[in-house]
């Protein structure tokens, strides 16, 4: 009896000391540097997203954040790094919707895929504008129309840029050739900010690009603006009309930024860094950056965001399959 009653006295003080393996996780989480991989150059939109956000978190974890531009292959290369990076919540991805089109364009090749959309997991949406179709201010089409004419009157012949092949913005200008008939010359970069400045500098004569990348450049009068791929106008350009209303039915896309982790990521860092986002995109700093650069906040916590990703994905990758390969 009496050595029972140790016994239950023991293992009553045993399991008040017990802490859950998730709750482990949580208490010594984070744990020092947290790496936030933005798969592309600065300049982009994911690079947009990525920077406030880190210093965000940076003051809500109390911790460092850094950033880290991993660029290559259109944003694979990032992706990937973070896809097999381990689960523990120290490496962060700041990725664009181009996420699950990459690992469709290498299987068109036959070649393997450097990650897999399911190896990563959605924490929060960050940004989602529709991209909108660029050109110098002093390029000779006022409208859409008078790019098609040239276009057709010469195939081939107009080049215009992108963030690597096959990334959101390939698959923009490509959707918008195939609806118009049209065969354009793609010209790929390392991401989004190298394309802006051929575009600039004239090497380039087009672009599809995010409204926050470009309407610095539109309101200083280096570029125009000819159409926006969205269902709806943008706030940051009333006056250009969609694509949908100048009769393109079908050319529809958008470059969204959002941030994931490895996809074994314990529950409870999961639930911390559900929460920092939240605090991430109610911060006023933050809004003022989004705003200021004429893309605003869209926000959506994992769920949402996961069910987001899926509608967009059954868009965006059989447009890849109507692309085709492209070297």
């Amino acid at each position: 009896m009496f050595n029972r009653a140790i016994m239950t006295r023991r293992a009553l003080v045993a399991g008040a000391f017990a802490i859950p393996a998730g709750l482990a996780a949580q208490a010594a989480w984070p744990n020092g540097t947290i790496t936030l991989i933005v798969p592309f150059p600065p300049g982009g939109q994911a690079d947009l997203a990525g920077r406030p956000i880190a210093e965000a978190l940076q003051r809500i974890l109390k911790t460092t954040v850094i950033v880290d531009n991993r660029q290559g292959a259109g944003g694979a290369v990032g992706n990937a790094a973070v896809a097999k990076a381990a689960p523990d919540g120290q490496t962060l991805l700041m990725t664009l919707s181009s996420l699950a089109v990459l690992p469709e364009a290498s299987r068109l090749f036959d070649r393997p895929a450097l990650y897999e959309v399911d190896q990563l997991r959605p924490i929060a949406r960050v940004l989602a504008d529709p991209t909108v179709l660029v050109v110098q201010a002093s390029a000779p089409w006022q409208t859409v129309g008078d790019l098609v004419a040239s276009a057709k009157a010469a195939p081939r012949t107009i080049p215009y840029g992108s963030s690597g092949t096959y990334g959101t913005l390939h698959v923009s200008m490509e959707m918008f050739a195939a609806a118009a008939g049209i065969k354009l010359l793609h010209v790929a970069y390392r991401g989004a900010g190298p394309a802006l400045n051929d575009l600039l500098s004239g090497q380039v004569k087009a672009l599809a690009a995010a409204p926050g990348t470009v309407k610095q450049h539109v309101d200083s009068g280096a570029l125009r603006v000819l159409a926006n791929f969205g269902a709806e106008r943008v706030a940051a350009f009333p006056n250009v009309a969609t694509f949908k209303e100048l009769g393109f039915a079908d050319v529809e896309l958008y470059i969204w930024a959002g941030l994931f982790v490895p996809s074994a990521t314990p529950e409870a860092i999961i639930v911390r860094l559900r929460d920092a986002m939240r605090q991430a995109m109610a911060d006023p700093a933050v809004l003022r950056v989004f705003e200021a650069a004429g893309s605003p906040p869209a926000y959506q916590d994992a769920d949402a965001f996961a069910a987001f990703i899926k509608t967009d994905n059954a868009r965006l990758v059989p447009a890849v399959g109507r692309i085709g390969k492209v070297e």
